[in-house]
C-alpha cells in the first residue's frame, strides 16, 4: 500500500515486515510504525491522520502525524483497500472468497455496508472529485458508485490498486499476467500508461507541488498470497516512479 501526505512524503505499507516506512521527497527512508500484523493499504484524511488496513487482524488503525496509534475499527474480514470521501468517511474493501463488501465507517466509528459483492471481492478503491467511488474487483471489472450508492460498470480490465490524477483519469494496476498500468479517461477510454511490470499492486499520485504529479507503483516481484521465497531469500520488492515525460 502507498499514500502521500500533503508535504509529499511517501508512506509504504510493508506487509511482510509489519512496518510502515516513510520516504521524504529526496528518498530518505525512516520507519514510521512497526509491530503490525500485515499492513496492506493506507489512506490520509484531511487532518493528516493515517489510516492503515491491517489485513490478517481485521483491524483499521489510525495514526496521528506524530505516530500515535489507536484502533479505529475492528472485526473486518480481510480489509485490503481504503479510500476517504470528502466528508471524512472511510470506505474499506473487505472480503476474500466470502463476506465481500465495501464497509463505510464514519469519523465517529459507526460502520455500515455501502455495497455488497456476492461472488468476487473488491480489491481497489478510489474517489474522484465528484465524490463517485471507483471499485475494482477480483473478476476484472471496475465499477462506479454515485455518492448515493447507485452502481454502474465503468470498465472491464480491473486489477488491484486504483488512483486518480488531477485531470480525473483513473489509473489501475493490472496485476495478473499482464503487468500493465492502465489509464482510463473519464469517458472510459482505455490507454496503456506503463507496461512490463512484474506484479503492480498499489498506486499513488504525489501532490502536484511536491513531485510533479508522477504516479508511484508498488510492484512486489513475489506476490505474498500465492508464492513464497525460498528459505533464507527475502522477496524482491520494487517501487517504480512513472510520468509520461520520463522512462520508468
Amino acid at each position: 500500500g502507498l499514500a502521500f501526505n500533503r508535504a509529499g512524503d511517501l508512506f509504504v505499507a510493508d506487509f511482510g515486515s509489519g512496518n510502515i516506512y516513510e520516504f521524504t521527497p529526496g528518498g530518505v527512508q525512516s520507519t514510521f510504525a512497526s509491530g503490525l500484523n500485515g499492513p496492506i493499504a493506507l489512506a490520509f484524511n484531511s487532518a493528516e491522520d493515517l489510516f492503515v488496513a491491517d489485513n490478517p487482524s481485521g483491524n483499521i488503525y489510525e495514526f496521528t502525524p506524530g505516530g500515535v496509534r489507536s484502533t479505529f475499527a475492528s472485526g473486518l474480514y480481510f480489509p485490503q483497500a481504503l479510500a476517504l470521501n470528502s466528508a471524512g468517511d472511510l470506505f474499506v474493501a473487505v472480503g476474500w472468497n466470502s463476506n465481500n463488501n465495501i464497509t463505510e465507517i464514519t469519523p465517529g466509528g459507526v460502520q455500515s455496508t455501502f455495497a455488497s459483492f456476492p461472488y468476487y471481492p473488491p480489491i481497489g478503491l478510489a474517489f474522484n472529485s465528484a465524490g463517485n467511488l471507483f471499485v475494482s474487483d477480483n473478476d476484472g471489472y471496475i465499477y462506479e458508485f454515485t455518492p448515493g450508492g447507485v452502481q454502474s460498470t465503468f470498465a472491464f480490465g480491473g486489477g488491484f490498486g486504483l488512483a486518480l490524477n488531477s485531470a480525473g483519469d483513473l489509473f489501475e494496476a493490472d496485476s495478473g499476467a499482464i503487468g500493465d498500468i492502465c489509464e482510463f479517461a473519464p469517458d472510459g477510454t482505455q490507454f496503456i500508461s506503463a507496461s512490463g511490470l512484474n506484479f503492480p499492486y498499489a498506486l499513488a499520485f504525489a501532490p502536484r507541488s511536491a513531485r510533479d504529479q508522477k504516479v508511484y507503483i508498488g510492484n512486489p516481484a513475489l506476490p505474498f498470497f500465492n508464492r513464497a521465497a525460498p528459505a533464507g531469500v527475502p522477496p524482491l520488492v520494487i517501487m517504480g516512479e512513472y510520468s509520461p515525460a520520463e522512462p520508468l
